[in-house]
């Protein structure tokens, strides 16, 4: 019976280390950070890095105070996706944006999305026109002159290298 024991304790103990495994290889390709949006209509920035991408939020906005927002970048397990996100975790912003830009570096946009409000409490996501923004291959910005005011949630994903044929 004692070496029945200590073959379990043995398989628990080895099937914890798998799992201890599995969630750090995972936290090394995703990171997702608090910050607060800050309205005064002065331009601030915030930037989310992950191994060598980089993705950078810059806006200004005005009214209201301070909302809690969260950034979230990932890497695909084949490193060839790298992707961003940028939202307010409570849903609908309150907050009257002036101007946006989300830019990343080491990746090409090859999908972006902007929300005026994120599915939250039973709503859902409401996209932006996309007449409203602008998508580059490195970022997408509000354009001026036809861009609403509204954002809740910004998406990006990039391809990070060429497939060879």
């Amino acid at each position: 019976m004692a070496c029945n024991d200590h073959i379990n304790s043995c398989v628990k103990l080895l099937l914890l280390l798998v799992v201890l495994c599995a969630a750090r290889a995972f936290a090394d390709r995703t990171k997702t950070l608090d910050f607060d949006v800050k309205p005064g209509g002065v331009v601030q920035t915030f930037s989310a890095k992950l191994k060598k991408y980089k993705c950078t939020f810059t806006y200004a906005c005005q009214g209201g105070t301070n909302e809690q927002w969260q950034m979230s970048v990932g890497l695909s397990d084949d490193d060839q996706m790298f992707s961003c996100s940028v939202w307010r975790p409570q849903g609908k912003s309150y907050l009257f944006f002036t101007q946006f830009k989300a830019e990343i570096k080491g990746a090409k946009i090859e999908y972006a999305t902007a929300y005026s409000q994120t599915a939250v409490g039973g709503q859902r996501d409401v996209a932006l026109k996309e007449e409203e923004y602008i998508v580059s291959a490195s970022s997408v910005t509000h354009r001026e002159g036809k861009f609403h005011s509204e954002l809740s949630k910004l998406t990006v994903i990039g391809r990070t290298r060429h497939d060879e044929l």
